[in-house]
């Protein structure tokens, strides 16, 4: 017994201890109990009652390792340990006296990845066992030779806490009894070569510590039962998503730098300064919904969060999780729908990351050419592993279940649908059928979207997917991915190299313009003009327009109004609804000064009016997917850069003509076939005095005449103020 005992010691010492429950803690004996502790720098450890009786004073029989004996009449749970250290003394329930803590459905759940709530079984979380409060722990590592939870409470030793192997599924737990939420922790793993890992933190975290801190915290989630139970309005922001004939008009905002406190270094708002001003803003601006880009916790600023490692954790930068739940109620307490940006593809090879994270490619792919992006210097999720796939899909339903988040935007999906994205002959692996096509990543997608749109009722899913892949938006059993909506990426590409070009030059591209309705609905479109357009020289939407200054308004305002005419649903990021200069940096705010200067305060006047007429309007939206909803009036006329198209809404919705003059030329006199006899009102001037244009316009609307033109038996002859655009409301 001695030299087994001696053995047991030595693990432990050498931190390589797999079974520490067949070491420490209470053994029954004929006669008595054992009860041995290890406690590396302990000076001496007693055994006492609940009441602080002595009940024994533990014999330290080798460096660190101690054993006391209880009689065979006192309980082997009515001990505590009061352990003497150089510096004082402290008292601590036994976590070695306590039983497994998951059942064997979790356990088989776990292991066949069928787990969809695998955030409750797995991570940290507070909880009681025997009477005794404390954490329980819990962490897939199949390989790991031991694993132990580290942190703030003992002083990152992983000697201290070796965890229990549930050999069934690779799941290492641990129940360590007086531990405090907020406490940092990491899991410190022993590979599957022996080889001592970086401290891990944990892949279900449910906090984490504030970057440049890399250590998860421990955190209930009963803090936001009582939130998500005040949301009464979640199922009314639900709805205006999964009902396609409503209008979605999206910001899209990065928490970090949307606005930032002057004073303090410039520090960032928090999730309650940004639930009283974000928020009210964007409804003042006539948004429908708000969309964050990624706010799982992530190490780096300079990734905007799309590499995250915390999937699990809203960052930590901006306030507590229960700070970022209360900012979704207020949100929808004021009818805006929150919409989460989603990271599925690929994850950062920090290495207190999931990259090897039991000293194999757990998460990942062993072999570079699945298992590294070349354009992120990142990982790749091994999605034919189905306790892979089951970690993410759960984390897409844990963002639905516990911050009742309306939408998850999937980023880069075109990534994860082709093995060789980005990658050069030689360097990818074709499927089982020798294509390019990742089975793998289809199945997934195909299963997140079955699951979401299953379980959450009025959720949806939105893909930016850059390709022509087929039926993105289309239900999976239709033999599409299943996605609630799509980016628009060639529209968005092919306008603004449109509005790029000199107005001299526009003739000669005139199909850009018109070239997106060829297409418009094979999917349910969104029309983005998202944080990518504004980042990495590319200039900011304003400095993207040509010509002197008012020119350069002048575009991007008939531009917007282009934009809200057109089928597809709207999304732009923040700083273009004033018209920034600057290109967008995420470590500064947006340039909120230049709302003082007319032009910039007219370019927000002109979105806020944008917005509203778009909702007020039934044509500019209920049939954004249907070529019913479409008319052109004038599509070809190059010469003069003139686009005119009529929209289309329910039988009783009166129709809207949308007309855009892209040259700085004025047209009087231009004739435009109508389908309708009778007034048409002009709602909208983007060439109003109110946006910071010339005022030119159709003294508020124009009557049609009897004469045929383009196709139609009515006409309207309409004044066309230089670069811009007017919407003309029909009135019978």
């Amino acid at each position: 017994m001695t030299e087994s005992l001696r053995e047991a010691a030595t693990a432990l010492a050498e931190a390589r201890c797999a079974d520490p429950f067949a070491v420490l803690g209470p053994h029954r004996r004929r006669r008595e109990t054992q009860v041995r502790a290890y406690f590396p720098e302990a000076k001496q450890v007693c055994l006492e009652s609940r009441a602080g009786e002595l009940l024994g004073e533990a014999q330290e029989l080798f460096p660190g390792f101690f054993m006391a004996c209880l009689p065979a009449k006192v309980p082997a749970s009515a001990y505590r340990l009061r352990v003497e250290w150089p510096g004082g003394g402290s008292v601590f329930e036994d976590a070695y006296r306590f039983g497994p803590i998951l059942g064997e459905l979790d356990l088989h759940l776990i292991a066949t990845g069928r787990h969809s709530r695998l955030y409750r079984a797995l991570g940290a979380h507070p909880c009681g066992m025997n009477g005794v409060a404390g954490v329980r722990f819990a962490v897939w590592a199949p390989n790991a030779r031991r694993v132990s939870v580290v942190g703030d409470f003992n002083t990152w030793d992983g000697r201290r806490l070796p965890m229990r192997l549930r050999h069934d599924c690779g799941v290492w737990e641990l129940f360590v009894p007086q531990l405090r939420i907020g406490a940092c922790y990491k899991y410190e793993i022993l590979g599957a070569d022996g080889r001592l890992l970086p401290q891990k933190a944990d892949p279900l975290a449910l906090a984490a510590e504030s970057p440049p801190g890399t250590a998860s915290r421990i955190y209930d989630l009963g803090r936001l039962a009582p939130i998500a139970a005040a949301d009464t309005h979640r199922a009314e922001a639900r709805a205006a998503l999964n009902a396609y004939e409503r209008p979605i008009s999206i910001y899209e905002a990065h928490l970090g730098s949307w606005r930032r406190v002057p004073e303090a270094g410039r520090r960032y708002l928090s999730y309650d300064e940004l639930a009283v001003t974000l928020v009210p803003y964007v409804q003042q601006m006539g948004f429908t919904h708000l969309e964050l880009l990624p706010v799982s916790e992530h190490p780096f600023d300079g990734s905007w969060g799309y590499q995250p490692l915390g999937l699990y954790a809203p960052t930590s930068r901006f306030g507590p999780p229960e700070a970022f739940a209360r900012f979704v109620r207020r949100a929808h307490e004021v009818g805006i729908g929150i919409i989460l940006d989603w990271v599925p593809g690929h994850f950062p090879t920090d290495p207190h990351g999931l990259g090897e994270f039991d000293g194999t490619h757990l998460y990942e792919h062993a072999d570079p050419r699945r298992g590294f992006h070349p354009d992120w210097d990142t990982y790749i999720y091994n999605l034919g592993r189905t306790e892979v796939m089951n970690y993410l899909i759960a984390n897409a339903l844990f963002w639905f279940e516990y911050y009742a988040i309306d939408a998850l935007r999937v980023d880069a999906v075109a990534s994860m649908l082709y093995l060789d994205y980005s990658r050069k002959s030689g360097e990818w692996l074709p499927n089982r059928h020798g294509g390019r096509e990742n089975l793998d990543a289809i199945a997934f997608l195909k299963h997140f979207n079955e699951r979401v749109f299953g379980e959450y009722p009025g959720a949806s899913t939105i893909a930016e997917e850059s390709t022509a892949w087929p039926g993105v938006s289309r239900p999976s059993y239709a033999g599409g991915l299943g996605f609630g909506y799509k980016w628009n990426m060639g529209w968005m590409h092919d306008t603004l190299e449109y509005m790029r070009r000199d107005p001299v030059h526009r003739r000669w591209h005139h199909q850009w313009m018109t070239f997106g309705m060829a297409y418009a609905f094979s999917e349910n479109f969104i029309l983005p003009l998202s944080h990518d357009e504004v980042v990495h020289g590319k200039g900011s939407l304003l400095g993207k327009m040509p010509g002197d200054q008012w020119q350069r308004f002048a575009n991007l305002r008939a531009y917007y109004g282009f934009m809200y005419g057109h089928p597809g649903k709207k999304l732009l990021f923040m700083g273009g609804e004033f018209a920034q200069w600057r290109e967008w940096d995420h470590d500064t705010s947006l340039d909120w000064h230049l709302i003082a200067e007319p032009a910039h305060r007219g370019v927000r006047n002109l979105v806020r009016d944008l917005n509203r007429v778009y909702r007020e309007l039934p044509a500019l939206h209920v049939r954004d997917f249907d070529p019913g909803g479409f008319q052109w009036a004038v599509p070809d006329d190059a010469e003069q850069s003139i686009f005119a198209f009529v929209r289309y809404g329910g039988p009783d919705d009166p129709p809207v003509l949308v007309v855009s003059n892209f040259t700085p030329v004025p047209r009087t006199g231009y004739r435009i076939g109508v389908p309708r006899g009778g007034y048409w009102r002009e709602r909208i001037n983007t060439d109003a005095a109110g946006y910071g244009g010339g005022n030119m316009g159709n003294q508020g609307g124009v009557g049609a005449e009897p004469a045929p033109s383009h196709g139609q038996a009515q006409s309207v002859v309409l004044t066309l103020p230089p670069l811009a655009t007017l919407f003309l409301v029909y009135e019978s």
